[in-house]
């Protein structure tokens, strides 16, 4: 009944994958079982019929045998009944279907998703120092056409700033912007 659509993996095989995930170490509650029991019997058309529905939910059974034969029995009747059963398993246990085996190789094999850590390199792959620079290079601009006036008012405040720059901008940087600023104030 099973049948593979395109590249991917068909439902039911997902479901084989991700079968033993569910049933271990008690992932599922009861109460979350019976939900998706209970969806699957009222979806249109029915996935469960109403004697198979009862037959899931009984509760002398422990929940593992009840979930093992449940979603073997899925599997027998096919592809649609497997995509509801995922469906019934997104909106009753939103965190635990993310955390399926399946899914995460979806996620890993979708060329349209991007990856993070791939994305942080390809952002930050010139450093903080290359931002610094470029940043002082920018601010040092800015602080020459800011300068450039011929008020004096201006160059007394550029001074005062630059007086307090050695630890910003370097020393270095300082005494040239000093001397531009010098030489401007004699025109």
């Amino acid at each position: 009944m099973c049948f593979k659509q395109g590249e991917d993996q068909s439902y039911c095989q997902r479901l084989q994958h991700d079968m033993y995930f569910l049933t271990s170490n008690s992932r599922l509650n009861e109460q979350v079982v019976d939900k998706i029991i209970l969806q699957l019997n009222r979806v249109y058309p029915q996935i469960l019929t109403d004697t198979e529905a009862e037959k899931f939910r009984n509760p002398k059974a422990s929940l593992h045998t009840r979930l093992s034969y449940l979603i073997k029995h899925l599997q027998k009747k096919g592809d649609r009944h497997c995509q509801e059963f995922y469906r019934a398993l997104q909106i009753n246990a939103e965190q635990l279907y993310n955390d399926l085996p399946s899914r995460k190789i979806l996620k890993t094999t979708d060329s349209t998703e991007i990856d993070s850590e791939m994305e942080k390199c390809m952002l930050n792959d010139r450093g903080p120092v290359f931002f610094l620079t470029c940043f002082s290079v920018a601010a040092g601009f800015a602080l020459f056409w800011y300068c450039s006036h011929s008020d004096t008012k201006v160059i007394g405040r550029a001074r005062r700033i630059l007086g307090f720059s050695p630890i910003i901008i370097g020393r270095h940087v300082r005494n040239i912007c000093m001397l531009y600023l010098e030489d401007i104030s004699r025109n």
